[in-house]
């Protein structure tokens, strides 16, 4: 175990980015054509890093898994966008917002990197704004906010229920522009399969044509990696189904630390599973609980149709238990909350697993117009799902796997453990601590892309002596080699079950072992049967097909490959965190009212663990996190 360097600024925190760019290596702006840089992924990050990146002269080579970055899984995030920019003048600030996120991910988030994301938060709805995205306006013009959960303001600026999609937007139209004038290029349906480290230091990548079959090496003087999180390792969760580990996973294999893959976010207001044949699940944003109050039937086993329960009957178990934030609860309260009324018999619908989201109140209040101008699109979608009109019958809500905030460990410039390997977004561990407050990962994609690595990755390009170095280099065959031989020995397998019915084991494991609830016991069991499935899945998968043309079928199982790994190991994280804090929580450290109870003494730090070979136990490096401005505390909402 070793304590290692973040390289976060020392002195005021307010003073601490200011003073780490000016420290920063610059690269004339003449000089910037002469450096390429890779930006695997298109989402948020991807794409605003890509065209900030291509805006400042340097050679920009953007890899996109998707036929085109619109269609890239940022467009998911529906509710809105964090920012201190305080237009309804009721307490906000960059201080308020950097306590709240470092509370909200109960004390396990670098303070420096959490600051500096409420700082440049500002700057985001300006670039936004500059670039067209609609956001939603108040009769004087200004733009509008609406609360979510875990802030006592509202802060979140919004674009009715397709926030992510219309900031994507503007990202992609600055991306298109600067493909248009010649400093990017893009990359559409490559999939990365591994990084070339040469000399320690990241040089490119190699990439699979997806249409094809072709493997393509791309050489680079830094990479940067955009790829999204890991939510799908559960199967079922409301990411998009190409959303994977592999980009990461296989940096980590090469030597990047992956920090906390235990912290997973499980979001409160998904539609519920509707069957054993189902292949993701649909979130409902959380915005709708600024309007909408969470409840179930007081008596258990209650089926009777929830307008023939009196107000009496009701049980909004979320304003009984929290009075100060009520149904905007953070995500792990209100997810846990949740699960401890369906696990009572509380629960509703066909499985009893799922609590009523109900909007009669602020029908009544405010009228069926005002509601469908906030969430009209969303009311809309969850109609086409479930066939109940939410304006008349409450929504069926219940939680999901939805965010994760662990991910490749970085320091404060979001450089990895690998020189040159930059971690951007949800692929990386740093802001969120153990639970994402709603509306930040919007923030913290475009803060990463639009102000932070284009500022950060001199420290590669202008820092470090680098030999000029090709795809014909020695490194660059072999990590192919190895990325075909892969493949080719999944095909060779021709086993008897499917790639997907190994997932969905892989799933119903890690969301009864690892999902809401973990215990010692649990764990230990899911990381042997997950090793277990592990060697099932290289003797007796079967993938039909030809590893060089399209494979859609090839592509699912080397991702799973990939997740089987990730599900070991991240339940022996879980195991090794003697404490519950935000998303995990393990069921022997809790109050006696049923909340996280934390060991500050003992776990108060980032776990970056280092890949040393597939079923072997990773060697743990430590990074001790202290809080000198927002002192350690029992988180409440109540």
């Amino acid at each position: 175990m070793t304590n290692f360097d973040s390289k976060c600024p020392t002195g005021p925190i307010e003073d601490r980015w200011t003073k780490h760019k000016f420290d920063l290596p610059l690269v004339n702006p003449a000089n910037r054509r002469k450096f390429t840089v890779i930006v695997v992924g298109s989402g948020l990050a991807g794409s605003a890093a890509a065209a900030s990146l291509g805006e400042m002269g340097y050679n920009v080579l953007n890899f996109c898994i998707q036929d085109s970055p619109r269609r890239a899984h940022s467009i998911a995030a529906q509710g809105g966008i964090n920012a201190a920019k305080n237009y309804r003048n009721d307490g906000d600030s960059v201080h308020r917002l950097f306590y709240d996120t470092v509370k909200g991910g109960d004390f396990r988030a670098r303070e420096s990197n959490v600051y500096r994301l409420a700082e440049v938060s500002n700057n985001i709805i300006d670039q936004a704004a500059a670039q067209g995205v609609p956001f939603a306006r108040e009769y004087g013009g200004l733009l509008d906010n609406r609360s979510f959960g875990g802030a006592q303001v509202s802060r979140t600026f919004y674009a009715r229920g397709q926030t992510g999609q219309q900031l994507l937007l503007g990202a992609y139209s600055a991306l298109m522009r600067q493909v248009s004038a010649g400093t990017v290029r893009m990359f559409p349906r490559r999939e990365m399969v591994d990084l070339a480290v040469i000399d320690g230091q990241a040089r490119g990548i190699v990439v699979r044509n997806l249409i094809t079959g072709e493997y393509e090496r791309y050489a680079a003087d830094a990479v940067l990696l955009c790829t999204g999180g890991y939510g799908n390792v559960f199967y079922l969760s409301t990411n998009a189904k190409a959303c994977n580990v592999t980009a990461a996973w296989r940096a980590h294999r090469r030597g990047a630390y992956f920090a906390n893959p235990c912290f997973t976010q499980i979001h409160p207001t998904c539609i519920p599973v509707s069957g054993d044949y189902q292949s993701k699940l649909t979130l409902m944003s959380e915005s709708l609980r600024n309007d909408g109050r969470v409840w179930v039937p007081k008596q258990a086993g209650d089926s009777r149709k929830p307008s023939e329960i009196p107000e009496q009957e009701r049980d909004y178990y979320l304003e009984r238990r929290y009075p100060s934030f009520g149904n905007l609860a953070p995500r792990d309260v209100a997810s846990r909350a949740a699960k401890v009324e369906c696990d009572a018999g509380q629960g509703v619908g066909p499985t009893g697993q799922a609590v009523f989201l109900d909007f009669r109140d602020a029908i009544a209040r405010d009228g069926k117009p005002v509601i469908e101008a906030k969430y009209g699109n969303l009311f809309q979608m969850y109609e086409m799902i479930t066939g109940t009109n939410p304006y008349e019958v409450p929504m069926m809500i219940y939680p999901a796997v939805h965010y994760t905030m662990g991910g490749l460990w970085v320091d404060y410039n979001l450089e990895s453990s690998i020189p040159g390997l930059f971690v951007l977004g949800e692929a990386n561990f740093s802001d969120h601590g153990a639970n994402r407050l709603g509306a930040s990962a919007l923030m913290q994609g475009l803060a990463d892309g639009y102000f932070v690595a284009p500022s950060t990755v001199t420290v590669q390009i202008a820092g470090r002596k680098r030999e000029a170095v090709t795809t014909e280099h020695e490194v660059f065959a072999a990590i192919e080699h190895e990325a075909r031989e892969r493949n080719t020995k999944i095909l060779g397998v021709r086993g008897s079950r499917s790639a997907t019915d190994i997932h969905r084991e892989l799933g119903k494991i890690m969301w009864e072992k690892v999902g809401m609830g973990r215990n010692a016991t649990g764990l230990a069991e899911a990381a042997k049967e997950i090793s277990a499935l592990r060697e099932v899945f290289w003797n007796d998968v079967h993938v039909s097909g030809d590893p060089n043309h399209l494979n859609p079928g090839l592509e699912h199982a080397a991702r799973l490959a990939d997740f089987l790994e990730l599900g070991e190991f991240f339940a022996l994280d879980a195991l090794h965190r003697n404490e519950s804090c935000g998303g995990h929580f393990r069921e022997e450290y809790q109050t006696s009212e049923g909340e996280a109870q934390r060991n500050d003494e003992e776990f108060s730090y980032a776990a970056a663990w280092e890949f040393q070979g597939v079923g072997q136990k990773p060697t743990l490096h430590k990074e001790d996190l202290s809080f000198e401005y927002v002192k350690l505390a029992t988180r409440s909402y109540k």
